[in-house]
């Protein structure tokens, strides 16, 4: 047990602490009590409500009464108590433990709860309140992404752990120690969730001063502002005005109302004679959800559910109805497409309108159900028949959720992209060095036309979408989609090769020179991927092997597609010195439904045959991840090697079993 721990335990049993002394602790730690009440808070409430919530949460843990406090013996001071500003004082220690019952209290209960609120202390209770003006923390990077994203689906206990962990610096102890104090049924579990989380979303995350915690993203008392909608507000105040007028007018008719009783629709709906409307409501278009313009700048879950209603036929009811009784009776002449492991039911509830306009000529509708995204066509040629396409994308987030492919005309497509992104341009993935070119957005969120990769059936360019989004939700965040034929485009990553001694190192985004240089020598793999529902693609350069005969250094590259329904599929490549900087890597071997080269599978071994461009003998290559020890080869060739290469000379094809011992003693099988 540290001092901290033990400072704090002894004050624990010291009494009650004045108001002045509590107030003092306050003041001086305010943002330390807010940053740990707006992690623990639910993300569903939105940034700029937990920001004011966190705010209202660390005010309110100010003791109301003053309470006199104990003395040993008269004229004798008591014993001090660590200083408030080491932040173990029993004034901290006080306001932490209340503002943490607070916090994971918060989304357990409704607002109008008894006893939520005493009588006396209601005002306080909705205190701070900000009119006319949204608040949000500072955007920051790649790795506080990672984490809000991870935080947004677990519990409060565990956000709260990993608070009191990573922004409190608490051991494990004193933390078990105060959550079950605060309430939490299962400390130990919340805490081991926790550490769990921090490594899936980080990877070998930061410590100390350099967590993402502690960044700006997470401190509620370093905030942007931005107006609210002041069209909406505007609006809202009219219809208050009306309102008044009409609930004037309901209040001098309700004693007759009330006079009547149960009526007809009364009897009906417990006949079941309303019960029949409800099929009717999901395709109603005047039920289509549809969300506020600013809600993605408000929000932790930034995905499709945060796109608003554009297209300048958003507000057509013909066009709905008929996009909606399409979708949910659809006739035999309609041309339906989905991707696989998509269902093409009908939705179960009212969808939600991403879009509707027109475009290249055609009518273009596109809904999204939660877990697929439809889109509507209507061809310019009014004699040929809708067409239906489904696409999965479930589980978006701010880079997979960021475009849909609206129209494919010819050799080119167009995308509406997400409200968050801030700039577009494209470039050519089989020219590294070239710079990226502009590209035009129309006022609803429609690209100009952007050319098919392969659509010509070469691969002597590959156009792609280089996004950024917008610092509301991330900083200097630029990434690389490209069209692989479905409604949503593909993510593409890069991880590096592994460092010296340096723990594995975790994707990013594609858009650097090295990664750049290793997409252009496997983007014309990637035509092997369309309509098969991939969500990202990643190029993992596991293992960098210097070739017999001073022939150079070559790459071994694992490219691993994800798709939107779960299984994966693996191509590893070795990619040769001396070549074009666009030549094809030469392909090694390939695996469907497999986790390798993925976090659930962080260890590959491969092996290719060679031949030595000096003597022309044949070698069989061998490379292994960063924790291969020893290579052994069996069957066609019999051989070792020390470390995660080896190289040998062997017949040509000849056929040969692979095995690795790892670090930790265990056994890894060549990739088959």
């Amino acid at each position: 047990m540290d001092t901290q721990d033990r400072t704090e335990r002894t004050a624990a049993h010291e009494g009650p602490l004045s108001v002045a002394q509590a107030e003092a602790a306050l003041v001086e730690h305010y943002p330390r009590l807010v940053r740990l009440a707006f992690i623990t808070l639910p993300p569903a409430l939105g940034r700029h409500r937990r920001v004011l919530v966190a705010h209202g949460i660390a005010q309110r843990a100010l003791p109301a009464r003053t309470r006199p406090a104990r003395r040993t013996a008269p004229g004798v001071p008591g014993q001090r108590t660590a200083p408030a500003g080491t932040g173990g004082g029993s004034a901290y220690a006080a306001l932490r433990a209340r503002v943490l019952r607070e916090s994971l209290a918060y989304g357990k209960r409704p607002g109008w709860w008894p006893g939520r609120v005493p009588a006396p202390d209601r005002l306080r209770h909705v205190l701070p309140a900000v009119w006319g003006l949204r608040v949000f923390p500072a955007a920051g990077g790649a790795d506080e992404l990672a984490l809000e994203q991870a935080l947004s689906g677990a519990d409060a206990a565990t956000r709260a752990a990993l608070a009191l962990r990573r922004a409190e610096d608490l051991t494990e102890d004193r933390t078990r120690d105060l959550l079950a104090e605060a309430g939490v049924a299962e400390p130990a579990l919340a805490l081991r969730t926790a550490e769990r989380l921090a490594k899936k979303a980080l990877g070998e995350s930061a410590e100390g001063a350099g967590h993402p915690l502690l960044s700006g993203e997470f401190d509620p008392c370093f905030v942007h502002t931005r107006p609210t909608d002041l069209l909406r507000r505007r609006h809202r105040l009219r219809t208050a005005g009306a309102a008044l007028v009409v609930a004037a007018v309901a209040a001098a008719t309700l004693p007759l109302e009330l006079r009547e009783g149960p009526g007809t629709q009364e009897r009906e709906a417990a006949t079941g004679a309303r019960n029949a409307s409800i099929a009717q409501r999901v395709t109603d278009p005047r039920n289509l959800v549809r969300a506020k313009d600013d809600e993605w700048a408000d929000t932790s879950r930034v995905d499709f559910t945060v796109w608003p209603a554009r297209g300048d036929r958003r507000d057509d009811l013909a066009l709905l109805d008929r996009a909606l009784k399409v979708w949910s009776a659809p006739a035999r002449t309609v041309r339906i497409s989905s991707t696989p492991g998509t269902g093409t039911a009908p939705p179960a509830e009212p969808p939600r309108l991403l879009y509707a306009g027109d475009v290249d000529g055609a009518a273009v509708v596109l809904l999204n159900d939660g877990d697929r995204t439809v889109r509507y066509t209507e061809p310019a040629d009014a004699s040929q028949p809708p067409v239906l396409d489904f696409a999965r994308t479930d589980d978006a987030d701010v880079v997979t959720g960021a475009a849909l492919v609206v129209t494919r005309e010819g050799p080119a497509s167009r995308f509406l992209l997400a409200p968050w992104i801030d700039e577009t341009r494209t470039r050519d993935l089989l020219k590294p060095g070239a710079p990226g070119g502009e590209l035009a957005v129309r006022g609803d969120g429609v690209t100009a036309a952007v050319p098919r990769p392969g659509a010509g059936g070469t691969c002597d360019s590959w156009p792609v979408l280089q996004l950024r989004s917008s610092e509301l939700i991330v900083e200097k965040h630029a990434f690389l989609l490209t069209d692989l034929g479905d409604l949503a485009p593909v993510h593409l990553t890069y991880t590096p090769p592994p460092g010296s001694g340096a723990p594995a190192r975790q994707p990013r985004e594609a858009t650097g020179a090295a990664a750049l240089a290793n997409w252009a020598r496997t983007a014309c793999h990637l035509p092997s991927l369309r309509g098969a529902g991939v969500r990202a693609v990643n190029n993992w350069v596991y293992a960098q092997q210097t070739l017999p005969e001073g022939a150079g250094r070559a790459d071994w590259v694992c490219t691993r597609a994800d798709t939107w329904r779960g299984p994966g599929r693996v191509l590893v490549q070795l990619q040769l010195p001396g070549t074009s900087p666009t030549a094809l890597g030469v392909p090694v071997v390939e695996a469907r439904d497999t986790a390798a080269c993925s976090r659930f599978g962080q260890h590959v071994l491969a092996g290719a045959g060679w031949k030595g461009p000096k003597s022309g003998d044949w070698y069989l290559l061998a490379a292994g991840s960063r924790k291969v020890q020893r290579i052994q080869a069996t069957g066609g060739v019999r051989a070792d090697a020390n470390g995660a290469t080896m190289a040998v000379r062997a017949p040509r094809g000849v056929k040969a079993e692979l095995r690795a011992r790892m670090a930790d003693g265990s056994t890894l099988e060549g990739l088959r």
